[in-house]
This record gives C-alpha cells, sequence and structure tokens, in this order.
C-alpha cells in the first residue's frame, strides 16, 4: 500500500498536512492527491529498462543535490529507485543509476519533493544539466 512517508521526509510531509488546514487547504489536498496518484502509477524498478528515453516522475532538491526518479521500488517497502542524481550542482557528473530513497529523505535534512515539478524525460534533464 503506498505511504506517502516513503516518499516525502517527516518534516515536509508534516508541513503539508497542517497546510491542508489552512487558508489554501485545498490546494495542498490536491497537491497531496497529485502525488499519490503520480506515485501509485509511476513505473517500478526495471519496468523502463528497454525504454529510449524514460520520464523521471519526481523531483527531490536539497541545496544543491536533486535526484529525478523514473522507477520506484517493487517491493513493499519503499527502498530504492532508479534516476538522475546531480550532486553539488555538478551537471556534467549527473548520473543514471539506483538511489535510495529512504536515504536520501532521512539523511538530507533540508530535502523536499518538488511540489510544482512537471515530469521530463531522462533526455530534457540531462541536457539541461550538461549546459
Amino acid at each position: 500500500m503506498l505511504n506517502l512517508k516513503d516518499f516525502i521526509n517527516k518534516n515536509q510531509l508534516a508541513t503539508l498536512r497542517r497546510l491542508t488546514v489552512g487558508e489554501e487547504g485545498s490546494f495542498f489536498i490536491e497537491k497531496i492527491k497529485e502525488l499519490k496518484t503520480t506515485i501509485s502509477q509511476m513505473p517500478k524498478t526495471y519496468e523502463t529498462e528497454e525504454e529510449e528515453d524514460p520520464t523521471a516522475y519526481l523531483h527531490y532538491f536539497s541545496g544543491g543535490n536533486d535526484w529525478w526518479i523514473t522507477e520506484r521500488d517493487s517491493e513493499t517497502e519503499q527502498l530504492q529507485a532508479f534516476g538522475i542524481a546531480c550532486l553539488n550542482q555538478d551537471g556534467q557528473m549527473a548520473e543514471l543509476g539506483y538511489i535510495n530513497i529512504k536515504e536520501i529523505i532521512d539523511h538530507h535534512r533540508n530535502i523536499e519533493i518538488d511540489l510544482y515539478y512537471t515530469p521530463k524525460t531522462v533526455s530534457e534533464i540531462m541536457a539541461k544539466l550538461k549546459r
């Protein structure tokens, strides 16, 4: 069963929950629903293996670090994902590979999932990073 706590750090999730009862509560309720839908419908590990240019459905950021996720774990517990990691704003060293979502949301205090991200293909992201 999909649980947002497996994809969003506890501080951001707590903030989102508080915002659902505020003046703009309906906006944040819709954002949470959108995230749940996106995560539940995105490919699981290895499902895009044959795709030439898979889509990244989630974007995380923290300081100068960014992660774009193309596949989520196929296991019950969300541990790994597949996508692009760009650390320290070094677009030339950005690479595709496995990403431990639990590790990044647990160990990067200020990591956030991008609520305003629009899915993009890997080639679009890599082209922008290489500029």
